[in-house]
């Protein structure tokens, strides 16, 4: 027998059994945060995945459902006010406060979108040059939001914010034209809400014309952890499998990007038999989540996270932290903290596991690691090298910023020395994006690689 799904918004999420628990002056304070940061779960996660008994502390709760602290007691008054007296400013109001809280960080729009004949390729992204990101127009939704999502503009209904096509062939074309692209990661939202057959529509153009010099497709989802009956018992589980057989098939690498948050979306019997399902395919499963407080915030849960993604098969990739935009306030750590914790992890887990990079933070000019914290004649300074960049010589290079405990986010820390001011996002860097940077510019004395 099929489990039918059943998704939650701040439209029917009264009807949801376990809350009624709760008073209704925190409901209210709930549904108010849900109206100006995207709200979305299913029966999956309210049935198997939350403890109701430890609310509101539980922390899949804290990843699916609105926190009353996710907005500043100004703007969520503002908001409750305005339901209970007059919605008909509650729009702009919301608006007001989505559009301060960053909604497209890292430059996503501005310097990701590729142009053709002076048009934005509006559901494509190039921010490096190996990897191609392609958003499909029926995939922008997901299975349930993440609290924390960096993408939650691709769901408030504001068109200019959104990415999403429908063309695929635009997209065939564009690798044709970059031979440097190997990699595509078919993204969202979540491209695994579409049924198979939309999603074969964009996948059976691709590796018939095997464009350009693409190798790997990789596919972001969340659905092992919202929704693994996707993989199956839904009515079209077994076409998707078999789709994934064909990719492989047709030569290409296929590796499901997955999103595990907390050891507990590892631990029911749906989840495990859909990984074994993905892997008997052929393809492979990389795991990776931001370090969020409220939710993993301790090193013992990322070693039991990532010990348990090894022993299912699957590959720890990331840890990351939580980037600048929507409620990122309320999930800060200190990088120091963040540091810590990846460190005390990463030190009692064994080799297999020790795949996982981190603590990254995906910035407007790359992926920047934080390596370590280093004490040198009696100034501390936080190590750093970009793993990614749009400037691939910036790639691996070790540089330093100023000690500063206090720092969540690349934006906080200084450059230690006038030789790293060009790994900072400055303009001397970007400058420098088309041309290169000749070896002359880095000093390595301070490479403590």
């Amino acid at each position: 027998m099929r489990t039918k799904f059943k998704a939650y918004t701040s439209k029917n999420f009264h009807e949801i059994e376990q809350l009624k628990n709760l008073s209704p002056g925190t409901l209210l304070r709930m549904e108010a945060v849900a109206k100006v940061l995207p709200f979305r779960t299913n029966n999956y996660i309210t049935d198997n995945l939350i403890n109701w008994n430890n609310i509101p502390e539980d922390p899949i709760f804290q990843l699916t459902f609105p926190q009353p602290e996710m907005l500043n007691e100004t703007d969520l008054q503002r908001v409750i006010k305005l339901m209970q007296e007059d919605k008909s400013k509650l729009n702009e109001e919301v608006r007001r406060i989505q559009m301060k809280m960053n909604p497209q960080p890292a430059g996503q729009l501005e310097l990701n979108t590729p142009s053709h004949e002076g048009a934005k390729m509006k559901g494509i992204q190039h921010k490096y040059k190996e990897t191609v990101l392609f958003f499909p127009a029926q995939g922008q939704t997901c299975h349930a939001y993440c609290t924390y999502c960096f993408r939650w503009a691709q769901f408030i209904g504001i068109d200019e914010l959104k990415m999403a096509t429908k063309e695929s062939q635009e997209l065939i074309n564009y690798l044709g034209k970059n031979p440097k692209v190997t990699d595509l990661l078919i993204t969202g939202g979540d491209p695994m809400i579409m049924k198979t057959k939309l999603l074969r529509r964009y996948i059976k153009d691709i590796i018939e014309s095997k464009p350009g010099s693409l190798k790997n497709i990789r596919i972001g989802t969340k659905a092992l952890s919202y929704w693994p009956y996707r993989f199956t018992e839904d009515e079209d589980s077994d076409e998707l499998i078999s789709l994934f057989k064909e990719i492989i098939a047709a030569g290409f690498h296929l590796t499901i990007m997955a999103h595990f948050t907390h050891p507990v979306e590892m631990d029911t019997p749906e989840v495990k038999e859909a990984v074994k399902r993905i892997l008997a395919t052929g393809a492979t499963i990389r795991c990776q989540s931001p370090v969020l407080k409220h939710i993993n915030d301790d090193a013992d849960l990322w070693v039991e996270m990532w010990s348990k993604q090894v022993t299912m098969g699957m590959i720890p990739y990331y840890m990351f932290v939580a980037r600048d935009t929507g409620p990122k306030g309320y999930f800060n750590i200190p990088l120091e903290e963040t540091y810590e914790i990846f460190s005390s992890a990463f030190s009692r887990v064994s080799g297999l596991a020790r795949t996982a990079r981190g603590p990254s933070m995906s910035t407007k000019s790359g992926k920047i690691l934080i390596d370590g914290i280093i004490k040198r004649d009696s100034h501390k300074y936080f190590v750093l090298k970009y793993i990614q960049s749009r400037t691939p010589e910036l790639v691996n290079r070790i540089f330093l910023g100023n000690y500063n405990s206090e720092a969540v986010w690349i934006n906080d820390l200084e450059p230690a020395f006038e030789s790293d001011e060009l790994f900072f996002e400055s303009g001397k860097q970007y400058m420098l994006l088309e041309k290169g940077i000749p070896d002359d510019e880095f000093d390595d004395e301070y490479a403590f690689a």
